[in-house]
């Protein structure tokens, strides 16, 4: 039997999980360690594993015909790899790789599946998970279409502070310009602002938030309504004291 409690894992929905559902899927649970870029879920092949992470960041990416791609979400402790297998597809077009590197906790499918269709309670809380996820993904897709790069930049170094919950978020220009859409000069831009207003601090590879509110002010409405949405239905806020 896998040596967990539930009482000190780190992942949220595991916490969030009803004691009877976690007992049943603890011998499922196997401990990973989740280097950076490692392929959480690979497009296009049937998923036999889901992961819940315990720290770290994953992004999981769309690409079209062209090759073009953007981040479509993220997860952290907050959640779950392999969200599509609740709602019976077993396979996605989307990627889902570290982008930070972290470790977690790996289940197969098939064990997570018998779970959901023994406990309701399960079932109805990861189902609720999914909601969130497609919230953040409507809001994405607001914030793209109604608000200026300076929020959405905002708005994005405030997700991934919530997962990583460090002031320090090893991101890269690059994968900043990946994440919003757009090219690696304006991403670079944009930093020097919010640099300027004392809000982060960017070094090689590195953003340290140093005001937390300052980005809140900055991302205005973007942000916020999808994090409330998490904390109500999962029960817990995304971002712990």
């Amino acid at each position: 039997m896998s040596d967990f409690s539930q009482s000190n894992i780190q992942n949220l929905l595991l916490r969030a999980l009803a004691p009877e559902a976690f007992d049943l899927l603890l011998p499922a649970l196997q401990a990973i360690e989740l280097p950076t870029n490692f392929e959480l879920i690979s497009p296009g092949v049937p998923s036999g594993t889901v992961y819940f992470l315990e720290s770290g960041l994953a992004s999981i990416v769309a690409t079209n015909s062209d090759g073009e791609s953007v981040e479509v979400g993220h997860v952290g402790y907050e959640g779950m790899a392999g969200a599509h297998v609740l709602q019976k597809v077993d396979q996605t077009p989307n990627r889902t790789f570290m982008q930070v590197e972290g470790h977690g906790i790996s289940v197969p499918v098939s064990a997570l599946l018998s779970i959901v269709e023994r406990v309701s309670s399960a079932n109805d809380l990861l189902l609720r998970y999914v909601h969130c996820c497609d919230l953040q993904l409507a809001h994405s897709a607001l914030a793209n279409a109604r608000y200026n790069l300076p929020e959405r930049l905002a708005r994005w170094l405030l997700m991934c502070h919530d997962r990583l919950r460090s002031s320090d978020l090893p991101l890269i220009h690059e994968f900043l310009s990946l994440m919003l859409g757009v090219r690696r000069a304006g991403v670079t831009n944009e930093i020097h602002i919010l640099e300027g207003v004392h809000a982060i601090k960017a070094t090689r590879g590195n953003i340290r938030i140093l005001d937390r509110s300052k980005l809140e002010d900055m991302a205005g409405g973007s942000y916020g309504i999808p994090e409330l949405e998490y904390e109500r239905l999962i029960g817990f806020p995304i971002r712990l004291a």
